[in-house]
């Protein structure tokens, strides 16, 4: 196959090392200006454009198997989430529209549902009531989804919070910089890195033009189940407190993190219809492989 990663950062990069190991032929698009050794180091061919700029995609090689646009803004504000999200999905579509790959997975987010009172949510939940960054993101799903009745392959996924080597919260928990919201009952949703690589292939192997699906280990946690057993774990005080203003989350400065919400993400279509099951079922294997592997840590 020949497959294209849009957006080859943390995610990407994990990605296509994976499918260059696969045996695949794999090209993926940083911004103008962006290292590509990152890319060359795992055998992906780097190329360069900014997603919300049609004319830069239109120099790029066609001739796609797959795509998968996994794109993060270089900011967490709306403007940067238009130009990125809504833009670029606009963008792939009339791109990529003349001659379709087989298959485009867009990462998305379960950012996307707004529910704030601990209930549980499927792909069938409510995005209506959704704001801000949730909002664009689920307006950049519009555009892929709706071009799927004209022959267009797209799929989501909505994908609860990721954590991996270099990203996780064992670094601020060292520094003593975490602190939970509240009393620490809001829920949790995660799933390692390593999952949503395997989440990925299942999708573009197969997923359904059309098809939503939710990403995430499947085991929900509040705060403080997740903060009081890290803290034990490494041997560390309790986790303090603080009060959240509207839209601040407990996670460490500086991530974008699903802040403000409190729901319980239900993940079963993936592994009903795509046979997805997560390596790590829930936070605590996940991060007993973080500390064990000695990864970098992330804040």
């Amino acid at each position: 196959m020949r497959i294209l990663i849009a957006g080859c950062g943390y995610v990407g990069l994990q990605l296509g090392a994976r499918l260059v190991n696969d045996g695949h032929v794999v090209a993926g698009i940083r911004r103008p200006g962006g290292d590509p050794a990152p890319m060359r180091e795992r055998g992906i061919e780097p190329l360069h454009a900014d997603l919300a700029i049609l004319e830069e995609l239109k120099r790029l090689p066609s001739g796609w198997d797959w795509v998968v646009a996994c794109v993060a803004p270089a900011d967490g504000g709306e403007a940067a989430y238009r130009s990125v999200y809504r833009d670029g999905a606009r963008n792939l579509v009339s791109w990529l529209g003349a001659a379709p790959p087989k298959a485009l997975v867009f990462t998305g987010s379960t950012g996307v549902y707004p529910q704030n009172d601990g209930s549980e949510v499927d792909e069938e939940g409510s995005t209506d009531a959704v704001g801000g960054t949730g909002r664009i993101l689920r307006e950049a799903e519009d555009v892929l989804l709706d071009a799927v009745p004209g022959g267009f392959p797209a799929m989501v996924l909505r994908i609860a919070g990721i954590y991996g080597p270099g990203r996780n919260r064992l670094a601020a928990m060292e520094r003593g910089e975490s602190r939970m919201s509240g009393d620490g009952s809001r829920w949790m949703n995660m799933v390692h890195c390593d999952d949503l690589v395997s989440a990925i292939v299942a999708a573009l192997e197969r997923g359904k033009p059309g098809r939503i699906y939710n990403v995430s280990d499947g085991a929900p946690c509040t705060e403080a189940e997740f903060y009081g057993w890290l803290a034990g774990r490494l041997g560390m005080p309790p986790v303090g407190t603080k009060n959240l203003t509207a839209g601040e989350s407990s996670a460490a400065p500086g991530r974008r993190v699903r802040g403000g919400t409190n729901k319980r993400v239900v993940a079963l279509r993936i592994r009903r219809e795509l046979g997805w099951t997560p390596r790590f079922p829930d936070f605590r294997s996940g991060y007993e492989e973080e500390i064990r592997r000695g990864a970098p840590r992330g804040a």
